[in-house]
């Protein structure tokens, strides 16, 4: 029988989420350290692996434990706890990665997994740690596409943008597939690209839109988390389309084109179902791309013409072939 088991610490916030009691062997038990005030919300880019983590648990009959971070942000006291308990598995859902490797160094038998950073971005991580790798810019390259083929339509000059909330890997990736796959659709399109240099001001990402807009562009992509929401509601304001990231932001309003999604969730619940198949390894990547669904678009919009769906169904396949090449570097 599932229940839920509460309990309080000096240090952390535990939950157990236990299934599959009354079995005679030893259950597989699977550890979860958030940050403190984290929910799990599909709509939130760190509440979405917690959510995928809880379905996982309940899927699986496994043993589950969440533990939150204290306020000031130290992932090794519940890391450490987890380690210390002989959790098969221990998912790092918070920002975290130096406490990760310090802490699993100290405990080489356990598992963990980082689901949104690859081991390659750690310094000298030990081989008990699996990363993963999201290929982004394939659904950026969707999203770019569409976002171009929908421009097309406006009379006039054409012109898209994207914001982007500073200038490294993380952000680039998806900026690069996305103009690579809107010159797919149209060569001639003018492509905007500005930094907010923020990721949790929605003023100074709007500020940036609006400039994006008087220029001309009719979709804008946000790459910038909080602060793109300020992208988001400029285009709102100013009737043109706007591109969510990482979650489906198609709640926000019929104005949302689609949304260029990471399925840092897919990374939780794969991982677990294969450490209870016996196939989890660690000591590299895994790797999630548009053909084993770790990323592709959210809802598009009911606005966009069945001939186009039909084209990006057809870039989406030759992506997936390997007959499209997509950039991850900016040219």
């Amino acid at each position: 029988m599932k229940r839920w088991i509460l309990g309080l610490m000096a240090i952390v916030v535990a939950v157990s989420l236990t299934a599959g009691a009354g079995t005679a062997a030893r259950p597989v038990r699977i550890g979860y350290v958030i940050s403190g005030g984290t929910t799990p919300d599909p709509n939130d880019l760190f509440g979405r692996p917690y959510a995928g983590f809880i379905s996982a648990v309940h899927a699986l009959g496994i043993q589950g434990r969440v533990v939150e971070a204290s306020p000031s942000g130290d992932a090794k006291g519940p890391l450490s706890l987890l380690a210390r308990e002989r959790y098969d598995l221990v998912v790092v859902g918070l920002p975290a990665v130096d406490s990760v490797v310090t802490v699993a160094r100290e405990f080489p038998r356990t598992k963990f997994l980082e689901p949104d950073i690859s081991v390659h971005d750690m310094r000298n991580p030990p081989k008990n740690i699996q990363g993963t790798v999201f290929r982004d810019e394939e659904a950026g390259y969707l999203a770019g596409y569409l976002a171009a083929s929908m421009e097309k339509r406006r009379p006039g000059r054409h012109v898209i943008g994207s914001v982007g909330g500073g200038r490294f890997t993380g952000v680039d990736r998806w900026i690069a597939g996305y103009r690579a796959g809107a010159r797919r659709a149209d060569p001639g399109i003018v492509l905007l690209n500005t930094y907010a240099d923020s990721f949790t001001n929605p003023r100074r990402c709007h500020t940036v839109a609006l400039d994006q807009i008087a220029k001309g562009a009719g979709v804008l992509f946000n790459v910038a988390g909080g602060c793109g929401i300020g992208t988001l509601e400029a285009a709102r304001e100013n009737g043109v389309w706007g591109i969510g990231v990482d979650v489906d932001q198609s709640f926000m309003g019929r104005h949302i084109l689609t949304s260029a999604v990471s399925g840092n969730d897919v990374a939780v619940r794969n991982a677990m179902h294969r450490l209870v198949r016996g196939t989890f390894r660690t000591g590299g990547d895994t790797v999630f791309d548009l053909r084993n669904g770790g990323v592709g678009l959210g809802k598009i919009s009911p606005a966009v013409p069945r001939s186009i769906r039909r084209q990006l169904d057809a870039v989406r396949r030759q992506i997936t072939s390997g007959r499209i090449k997509v950039p991850r570097v900016i040219p």
